[in-house]
């Protein structure tokens, strides 16, 4: 790696370190050339698939958005963050699992949907509500009927 202070195309690596979550490494290097010190990290590179919407457009997998999704279902219900995470976290693995390079947006909201039912059913139908846009009393209806616990 080049050294940022002059240039030198060689530099050593004098320390090693995992980060303390684990998702990257943390490298000391040192300057063969003029003996500056500076810190790299190293990251793994993970492509999700683009998201292809209703109308036809292709837009970036962003995380933020889908965790302000969950948010948004979840408001007030007691669901932990970290449930939310590892929900999240169990849906970009199916993403990547699924090794294609585009998704429809409606696979994306069965999934969202998938993981809310099974952490809360009135986040799910919040979800669900809006996300399959009822238009009527009827389709309400029989996604609370889905939820609701046979007698």
């Amino acid at each position: 790696m080049k050294c940022p202070f002059c240039g030198h195309p060689e530099t050593q690596v004098v320390e090693t370190r995992v980060a303390e979550d684990g998702v990257f490494i943390r490298r000391r290097r040192q300057c063969g050339h003029c003996d500056k010190r500076f810190t790299t990290y190293e990251r793994p590179e993970v492509n999700f698939p683009a998201i292809v919407k209703k109308d036809g457009r292709r837009v970036e997998y962003m995380r933020e958005k889908l965790l302000a999704s969950f948010k948004l279902a979840l408001r007030k219900r007691p669901v932990s963050t970290e449930q939310i995470d590892n929900a999240i976290e169990r849906i970009e693995e199916r993403l990547l699992n699924l090794g294609q390079r585009e998704l429809v947006s409606s696979r994306l909201g069965e999934l969202v949907m998938r993981e809310l039912k099974k952490l809360d059913k009135i986040a799910y139908i919040r979800f669900a509500s809006v996300y399959r846009s009822f238009e009527d009393v009827d389709d309400f209806r029989a996604l609370v009927d889905e939820v609701r616990p046979q007698k």
